[in-house]
This record gives structure tokens, C-alpha cells and sequence, in this order.
């Protein structure tokens, strides 16, 4: 059996254990595009990644004191305008009609009484990590899927018959412990124990005792993975549900790997293993903002951008191969470009290819509203498989990186910048 254990309201949750004030209250964490990487100024601004999991995104965060006037309000032609969106919000905002992703705006029209603070992703990271070592101590194969979620399995581990009580008890000692309210999901395979955590929320546990009864009716949008793509798809050929895949086991594994995969994901027990550490597949960095318009504005976001990232790279260890931009328009259009090498990874590197990138899709006078820089196929550095011509000179600047990487670690990655930067 495996369970899956989903942290109620995380970020809500967290502030809570810091301010009784926003317990049993509409109360939301809020937060904005972070744009403060773009300063011009030098700032104390560092990597927290101490979480690792499938979608645990590493975050640059620094120690300016956030307040909902500092950090939401933006002051235009001596008017106020609120910025930025719901993050989480608690139960108490939801009965109000509140939801993750509303602009604050529309959440304080909706719920005049809420309280939204802005986000600190220092504690969850912190919190996260907390829980992640507690529950391990209870069970032996847990992996962290996101910053609020985890998979455990119980086979081997917790009798026939005591799945609840030993759920129940897991709940109540995270609680007593970090003050943080979690809900967990039982069932035989791996994501339909996720599916079950829906009906254990808030603070609950829910065991599913008959799998193919509690599927088949579920859409085939609440299953994990399943995208919009995939769902149209789906759709043309009569497969609304989850019970409906399970019943087209024929046509899915016509369509080779992505069919063969969600038939055994939906429809197998004890399918999906315990992954106790996740291999990234790619690093990347996205910012929105106002729409602009200078070349040379753009140009310098995109190297401040791959100067982060080159941090993360460093951080992890790898050595990736492929490079892609991908430029968002005002009126809508969507522009990206991409170039694979065979060179030993360094910052340079990556910020000389972004900007030989950014010429293939600059379009003039058409507004860019948001950015994003990623990386990705990972290899090892090995003679045999990197450009032997430039293997040198890559291998010195990666020397020169480290040291770099360094400086950056104890006084914050604005320690060293290009000119172009400033």
C-alpha cells in the first residue's frame, strides 16, 4: 500500500506557526513576480535549495523585510495600485470564494477581511525539510514530490488492516510536533493514493478500499500527469474517465509508451516505485514583468537570468548539453530558440549562447511580458563525449566558476556581474 501525505494550506500553515493571529481567520500567503534580480544595485540575494523532489523549484530569495504595503503596492501617478496573486490561501478565504492564482486585488473584493501576507520561502524550504526527516523516521521508503507533498510505502512496513490507525498517527504527531495540519491518502498504487488525499483534506485521512469503485468515475483531468494535449486526445476516443482508461487497455497500448504508462499508472496496483531521490531533467528561470520594449533591456535580463542559472548548474552537479530561450510577446506571440553543444558547461558559455538566441526571435516593437532561460540534458564531463577542441579553454573557465561559485555562496550571486548587467 502506499500512502500520500499532502500538507494543508502549506504556506498559510507556515505563517501560522509564526502569527496566531491568522488562525481561524481568511488568511492567504500572496506573492509577485520577483524582479528584484533585475536591480541594478548589488544585493544579498542567495540559492535556497534544500529539498529535493519532482517539482521542488529551487528559489533566490534575500533578507529585505517584506510587509503587504512594501511588497504588493505599487504607487503610480500618485495612485495605489495592489499587485501580484493568491499563493495559498486558508479554508476560511476558500469559503469565500478565494482561490490560488486570483490577483490580490479580486481576493480583498471578495473576502474585505482577509489577511494576505507576502510569501517566505526561507521557512517553507525550512519546514519542508523538517517534515521530510520526521517522516522518515516513521518510514522507510518516503520521497518528496513537492514542497508540500510526499509518498511513502507501507508494504512490509505496516500490517494488513492497521493502515489507518498508523496514518492517524502520522498525522497527529506532525501536528504536535511543527504545528503544521496534514491530510493522507491510502491506496494501492501510488497516484490514486494522491487522488485520495482529496477526500481525506482538511486534516483527514481517507483509505481507499476498492480501487476500481473509487476511480471510476474521477475525470481523467484530476489524474497527475495528464495534460491538456493528452486529455483532447482522450477525449476524441470516448475516454472521459478514469474508469474509461482502465477499460481501453487495447487502444492505449497501441499508442506505445505515453498509453502503456497511464494504463498501469491508473489501472495497476502497487504501480510506481518509492523514488528517495529525483534526477533533475532541467534547470531553468522565468520572470513577468510590464511590457518592454528595448532590445538592450531584454538583452540584459537575459544575462542576469543565465547568470542565476548558472549558479543552480553549479549547485547541482551537472553538465548540460542543451540550451532554450523562450520569449512571451504582449499581443500573445510566443517565440523560442534552443541550441545543443558538446562543451564542458560555464557561464559564459550559456550567457554568449543566450544572446546569440535572443537575435533569432527579437521582434521590434512588440512588448515582451515575460522571459525564460532553461537548461537541460545532463551528461557526465568526460573527455569522450565533450568537444576535445575547446575542451581546454571550457575547462579553465569551469575552474574559474568554481571559484566564482564560491564568492557567490557567502556574499549573495550580485557579488560579481558582467558591465553589460549594470
Amino acid at each position: 500500500m502506499f500512502l500520500h501525505i499532502d500538507i494543508d494550506s502549506f504556506f498559510i500553515s507556515a505563517e501560522r506557526t509564526l502569527n496566531p493571529k491568522l488562525l481561524g481567520v481568511p488568511a492567504a500567503v500572496g506573492s509577485r513576480s520577483n524582479l528584484e534580480i533585475f536591480n541594478k544595485h548589488r544585493d544579498n540575494t542567495k540559492l535556497i535549495n534544500i529539498n529535493s523532489g519532482a517539482f521542488v523549484t529551487p528559489v533566490f530569495h534575500n533578507s529585505h523585510k517584506r510587509t503587504f504595503e512594501n511588497y504588493f503596492v505599487d504607487k503610480i501617478d500618485g495612485k495605489e495600485k495592489i499587485r501580484g496573486i493568491i499563493t495559498t490561501a486558508s479554508y476560511e478565504a476558500r469559503a469565500c470564494g478565494v482561490k490560488t492564482a486570483m490577483p490580490i486585488a479580486q481576493a480583498i473584493k471578495l473576502c474585505p477581511e482577509i489577511i494576505v501576507v507576502p510569501s517566505n520561502y526561507p521557512l517553507y524550504h525550512k519546514l519542508s525539510r523538517a517534515i521530510h526527516i520526521e517522516l522518515k523516521h516513521h518510514i522507510p521508503q518516503i520521497e518528496q514530490y513537492s514542497i508540500d507533498e510526499f509518498f511513502g510505502n507501507l508494504d512490509g512496513w505496516v500490517k494488513e488492516g492497521q493502515f489507518l490507525d498508523f496514518a492517524n498517527n502520522l498525522k497527529n504527531t506532525i501536528y504536535k510536533k511543527f504545528k503544521i495540519p496534514v491530510s493522507i491518502g491510502i491506496a494501492e498504487s501510488k497516484f490514486i493514493a494522491k487522488l485520495a488525499t482529496n477526500k481525506a483534506k482538511p486534516f483527514g485521512v481517507y483509505v481507499v478500499e476498492n480501487q476500481k469503485e473509487f476511480i471510476n468515475d474521477i475525470p481523467i483531468e484530476k489524474f497527475p500527469g495528464i495534460g491538456k494535449g493528452f486529455s483532447k486526445k482522450l477525449h476524441k476516443y470516448g475516454i472521459k474517465t478514469l474508469g474509461d482508461v482502465c477499460n481501453s487497455k487495447e487502444l492505449l497500448y497501441r499508442w506505445k509508451k505515453p498509453g502503456i504508462e497511464l494504463f498501469n499508472r491508473v489501472c495497476q496496483d502497487n504501480n510506481g516505485a518509492i523514488n528517495k531521490k529525483e534526477p533533475k531533467k532541467s534547470i531553468g528561470l522565468g520572470r513577468t514583468f510590464d511590457a518592454i520594449y528595448e532590445y538592450n533591456e531584454i538583452k540584459r535580463r537575459l544575462v542576469i537570468m543565465a547568470r542565476h542559472i548558472a549558479h543552480m548548474v553549479k549547485k547541482a552537479k551537472v553538465n548540460p548539453l542543451r540550451y532554450d530561450i523562450k520569449i512571451y510577446y504582449k499581443d500573445g506571440k510566443k517565440l523560442k530558440a534552443g541550441e545543443s553543444t558538446n562543451r564542458v558547461f560555464s557561464e559564459q558559455l550559456l550567457k554568449s549562447i543566450v544572446v546569440k538566441q535572443l537575435d533569432n526571435i527579437w521582434l521590434e516593437n512588440r512588448g515582451v511580458i515575460k522571459l525564460r532561460v532553461s537548461v537541460s540534458n545532463f551528461q557526465k564531463v568526460q573527455h569522450t563525449t565533450l568537444s576535445l577542441l575547446d575542451y581546454n579553454n571550457d575547462s579553465t573557465q569551469k575552474d574559474l566558476d568554481n571559484a566564482v561559485t564560491t564568492l557567490r555562496e557567502r556574499f549573495g550571486l550580485d557579488i560579481l556581474k558582467n558591465g553589460n548587467e549594470i
